[in-house]
């Protein structure tokens, strides 16, 4: 468990250090394994998850809770749930220190979603930045 967690605040398999610019548009790609189940976006405050074509011709994996339709693009002035569990809370001692170190906005969901929600402990899914 010690492990899982260190691995959820490290900067990235790379040790590269994460670009955390934000010009209004984050883009992320939804994996599992090697297969590409959708692309998440926010472009001037607004989110968007659309399911790649991958994943729709494919028969292994179920589609996402909150997200039945394959052919929808899904749009929201919000993050949803299914993403938004992987942002830490924001009061815990080690995720304030990071927000500090590294000059995070804590309001800006992409940037946290981007420095932190690659793995999660509630799902297998990797979130990648685009």
């Amino acid at each position: 468990m010690k492990d899982f967690i260190k691995k959820l605040f490290r900067k990235d398999s790379n040790n590269h250090p994460i670009a955390f610019e934000f010009d209004g548009t984050i883009k992320f790609k939804l994996k599992i394994k090697d297969l590409v189940i959708g692309c998440l976006k926010i472009e001037n405050q607004k989110w968007s998850f659309i399911y790649s074509e991958e994943f729709k011709n494919q028969d292994t994996y179920r589609r996402l809770t909150g997200f039945s339709d394959l052919n929808k693009v899904y749009e929201s002035d919000e993050l949803w749930p299914f993403f938004k569990i992987r942002i830490p809370g924001l009061k815990q001692p080690m995720i304030k220190e990071i927000l500090e170190q590294e000059k995070l906005n804590k309001d800006n969901e992409g940037q946290l979603l981007k420095r932190f929600g690659r793995i999660s402990m509630s799902n297998p899914y990797i979130l990648e930045p685009m």
